[in-house]
């Protein structure tokens, strides 16, 4: 039976740079969910019959939600749901589940790296048919619909949905099918890499490694994958259960809240990599034996040396980069003779090159990495391919660094956050600073010299989309770089990302210490935008 049930607009549904994100308690509103689930469904294009599928990282208030919306889709006209077991699905699963059962969508219900628990964060993010977040048109769409419902359907009674057994049921006339939520993923990681290459190299002893599932869903996926099929030993996973409080931690695989991870990888007796995913499984951290390799590197490393796996052996069609992410993988496209796609940060603005066949490789500076076997950043996929160049090579990570920076130069790089600024501070900060853009050129901040400034604007070369607002750019006459940029991915107040980039050429110093090389930059970016007296904050909250 279908309810309708009535209901008025809340405020501040406009989805993100990932998603509706806010805090638990605010989704527990009673309609709140159902009000944007419920304005995706007016909006998505789906025709009958069509296919949704359901996933979340694991985090409370999951099963909660997931069991409404397949109510809610059976109400919506939806003819089947694909929901992972236990309402698993790690992301850049989600995205592949969706590309190969041809769905026209999927709901993933994620906060990303934001910590869970009763009083922590959710969210709720729409992908399109090809896998991808819904690009700006369609979250547009649903936000202007979320201003004007006025109700919303579910169907009522019958059994409820077992989502821990695999196997399939009915709700009112929609097929639900609860699908394991590792294997059709792993399957596709064997086609992509030289599992029996990788396993030769464990099975010698040769390579070894450390990985920090940190208590979110990459935890079944790398115990399948790592422990299952490439033979690492039980016990490689660590944190692999998932938990719905990420074991109170804060699951972001950076170097602030891995650093268990971070200093066994410094010790003298670490194995040859450590690595770590984050909340729902689409971002990644590398660290070699002695070394931490940034994601601006470790994209760049990637596109590289990619040819030595099956899956990129032919070469690549492009590289893209988020704005922000440093221009090291500039460097590596320009020797390759491939293009290379500057964007907005968001992965839904590398679907469309995708999509065209007009890149294979992304990457964006927070930790995410992914190519065109789906349509999402891939946490586990940035591991693999670390590992099948590492089993390849015979080489450290270490090694594999130093070559790079020595064939194509080194781009020290570091992120500056402030986090939970008062929103009407943070926009103070980035008026003012907009506004100071025109006579910035031509001054300088101690041996700096800006060379230009502007508010980063992109127009999709596919599609012809055009996106502005993107990020202050502050480029100086020495190739350096700041960046400013308000994220999209918090649930309070406003988060301040400040991005810093100095380039070393191949003949130049490959081997300091990133602070000291970044220290002018640090202290220009003060003087540029006076971030403490905008904010009241002398140091950022974190640095990656």
């Amino acid at each position: 039976m279908i309810t309708t049930f009535a209901t008025t607009p809340f405020d501040g549904q406009k989805p993100g740079t990932s998603g509706l994100r806010k805090k638990v308690r605010v989704f527990q509103q009673p309609g709140y969910a159902e009000n944007f689930i419920q304005s995706v469904f007016d909006v998505a294009e789906r025709p009958a019959g069509s296919t949704l599928v359901i996933g979340g990282d694991g985090r409370f208030h999951n099963r909660t939600v997931i069991a409404r919306a397949i109510r809610m889709a059976a109400a919506n006209g939806y003819a089947r749901v694909l929901v992972g077991r236990g309402g698993i699905l790690s992301t850049p699963a989600a995205s592949h589940v969706i590309r190969t059962y041809g769905a026209s969508g999927g709901l993933i219900l994620s906060a990303s790296h934001n910590p869970g628990g009763p009083e922590e964060d959710f969210g709720i993010k729409y992908n399109i048919a090809n896998g991808g977040p819904a690009p700006e048109a369609v979250t547009d769409a649903i936000y202007a619909r979320t201003q004007t419902i006025d109700r919303w359907l579910m169907v009522e009674g019958g059994v409820e949905v077992d989502l821990d057994q695999v196997g399939t049921s009915r709700v009112g006339d929609m097929a639900v099918e609860v699908i394991d939520s590792v294997e059709d993923y792993a399957d596709l990681m064997e086609e992509l890499f030289d599992f029996a290459a990788i396993r030769a190299a464990v099975a010698d002893g040769v390579l070894t490694m450390a990985f920090d599932a940190m208590h979110a869903v990459t935890g079944p996926y790398a115990r399948d994958i790592l422990e299952g099929r490439l033979g690492f030993p039980a016990g490689t996973v660590r944190g692999g259960e998932p938990l719905e409080d990420f074991g109170g931690h804060h699951p972001d695989p950076n170097l602030v809240h891995a650093a268990e991870l971070y200093s066994l990888m410094m010790a003298p007796d670490a194995p040859t990599i450590g690595a770590a995913s984050d909340g729902d499984g689409d971002r990644n951290l590398i660290i070699g034996k002695g070394v931490f390799i940034t994601p601006s590197d470790s994209l760049a490393m990637l596109a590289a040396n990619a040819h030595l796996t099956p899956a990129y052996s032919g070469g690549l069609k492009g590289i893209a980069r988020s704005m922000p992410t440093s221009t090291a993988a500039d460097k590596v496209a320009e020797v390759l003779g491939i293009p290379l796609w500057e964007t907005p940060t968001g992965w839904k603005f590398f679907g469309t090159l995708l999509d065209a066949g007009r890149a294979t490789i992304c990457g964006e500076e927070s930790a995410g990495t992914g190519s065109d076997h789906v349509r999402e950043k891939d946490g586990l996929w940035a591991v693999l391919l670390w590992l099948n160049i590492l089993a390849v090579t015979g080489k450290p990570v270490l090694q594999i660094a130093a070559e790079h920076w020595a064939r194509f130069g080194r781009n020290y790089y570091a992120r500056h956050d402030y986090e939970a600024i008062e929103s009407a501070k943070a926009n103070a900060l980035m008026t003012e600073l907009e506004a100071s853009l025109a006579g910035l050129t031509g001054q300088s901040f101690g041996p700096l010299t800006v060379a230009a400034a502007d508010q980063f604007a992109y127009t999709d070369p596919v599609d012809g989309s055009v996106s502005n607002k993107q990020g202050v750019r502050v480029m100086f006459a020495c190739g350096s770089r700041i960046v400013f940029r308000l994220s999209g991915t918090g649930t309070e107040g406003a988060t301040l990302r400040v991005y810093l980039e100095r380039y070393e050429a191949a003949d130049g110093v490959l081997d300091a210490e990133t602070p000291a090389m970044l220290a002018d930059l640090i202290a220009a970016a003060e003087a540029i935008a006076g971030i403490a007296a905008h904010t009241g904050r002398t140091a950022p909250d974190v640095v990656t």
